[in-house]
């Protein structure tokens, strides 16, 4: 990436960080699953509501405590997800760990818009930052009863 795009995707980052969006609980059949990142300290909750039917995600938010990546990655994650089936879901989960630990100077798909977050590849121990919003995500997408763990 160039030093001008680099420098536009961290302004998104620190957007969504100091203005994160979906900050909030959701109650009323909301599921939500707990993720912790021991190594810096985030904590975060991910609440998400399905449709009746199960299949589509109908709202998602979060809570939580956690770095500038961490809080970022959640912000944006919740504005994306939102209207997209479990298997989308699952799909955009995986290529986020994807951009996030390829190789810093591999190619970047933005079909998801979610580019911002390569940025994280040039520091590969912050890839637990950006990732703990989408594993914990998963958990509560998939209604796991358990604490999630960048460990």
């Amino acid at each position: 990436m160039t030093g001008d795009v680099l420098g536009l995707y961290q302004q998104i980052i620190l957007d969504h960080y100091r203005n994160p969006r979906n900050l909030r609980p959701l109650v009323d059949g909301a599921r939500h699953a707990e993720g912790h990142n021991p190594l810096c300290g985030d904590r975060i909750t991910v609440y998400v509501r399905l449709s009746d039917d199960g299949h589509l995600l109908a709202d998602a938010s979060f809570e939580g405590d956690g770095c500038a990546i961490c809080i970022a990655s959640a912000s944006l994650m919740t504005e994306i997800v939102r209207g997209k089936t479990v298997a989308e879901i699952d799909r955009l989960a995986q290529g986020v760990h994807d951009l996030v630990t390829a190789a810093a100077d591999a190619p970047v798909d933005d079909r998801d818009g979610l580019m911002a977050l390569a940025g994280v590849r040039r520091f590969p121990v912050r890839a637990k930052c950006a990732l703990l919003p989408w594993h914990t995500l998963h958990a509560a997408v998939h209604d796991r009863d358990t604490i999630v763990s960048t460990e």
